[in-house]
């Protein structure tokens, strides 16, 4: 009898992923029935840090049930300079009583930008915002949980 794969019985998930960025943080939201993800736009972290009014309605409006955060390492894999950062952003995240993981975000920005230029070359994006690659890069990062949650 010929080998069948597994089938994932877990129920599908929404998730909320987040790309940190002092100024600005990008967000994408994926599913796990599709194993795809979709940019959302930018929070806005300033001095009073990340814009938790915003965040709340995207947990609100896309009701997930984990949190994704992208971790940033240098090329080594030793934590990056944005790391202390990073790790008061996902405590902050707590208030959501939600799972939350990190993922590997090294070159999750160089990606996006070079996707959505490849994009303009082909036509079918105009500008390039830091925005856009912003949420392209939490994009990036939500399909990585989604590919290392369905090959395990």
């Amino acid at each position: 009898m010929p080998d069948t794969p597994e089938r994932d019985t877990s129920p599908p998930e929404t998730i909320l992923a987040f790309d940190f960025g002092m100024r600005r943080i990008g967000v994408a939201v994926g599913q796990t029935i599709t194993g795809s993800a979709s940019p959302l736009g930018v929070i806005t972290n300033g001095d009073d840090g990340p814009d938790f009014d915003a965040i709340s309605g995207l947990v609100k409006e896309w009701q997930p049930s984990r949190l994704i955060v992208g971790l940033p390492l240098h090329a080594d894999g030793s934590p990056g300079d944005m790391q202390p950062h990073v790790e008061n952003f996902l405590r902050e995240l707590l208030r959501y009583q939600l799972q939350i993981d990190t993922v590997d975000e090294r070159y999750t920005s160089l990606e996006a930008q070079t996707a959505l230029k490849n994009a303009r070359a082909a036509g079918s994006r105009g500008r390039i915002s830091r925005e856009m690659i912003d949420s392209a890069a939490a994009v990036i990062i939500a399909e990585r949980f989604l590919t290392r949650r369905t090959n395990v």
